[in-house]
């Protein structure tokens, strides 16, 4: 499957942005979805996740509660909201695709986005 985030941006500490992941070239509903990010010199983490039928997510302790993950399957879309945005929350954000469990773990996802640029400034 090939996936291409998009929505990132420069924007102001507290305010919101959503990204968007669009997914082609394979059934998408068997996918279950991850964002991650990585900020310069950083190891890639997991920001979020949800399963192929969005009736499950999962949230790293650092954005739970200011994020939210949702897809449109007829849209082949995975969203990622985020709100109240922090200066540490930048980063280059990565959707990814696997099947299976739902999962945390980078090396476990099959498929990439090519991420895409979030500033938050202070």
């Amino acid at each position: 499957v090939q996936l291409q985030a998009s929505g990132g941006g420069l924007v102001q500490a507290g305010g919101s942005l959503r990204l968007s992941c669009a997914a082609s070239g394979r059934t998408f509903s068997n996918y279950n979805m991850g964002w991650f990010r990585q900020a310069p010199g950083k190891e890639r983490e997991f920001v979020g996740g949800i399963r192929w039928n969005g009736r499950s997510t999962d949230y790293a302790d650092s954005v739970k509660g200011r994020f939210t993950i949702s897809r449109d399957n007829a849209k082949n879309t995975v969203y990622l909201q985020m709100n109240s945005l922090k200066p540490e929350d930048t980063a280059v954000y990565y959707c990814a695709a696997r099947e299976g469990a739902l999962v945390r773990e980078t090396t476990w996802y099959d498929y990439w986005g090519q991420g895409t640029q979030v500033t938050v400034s202070s």
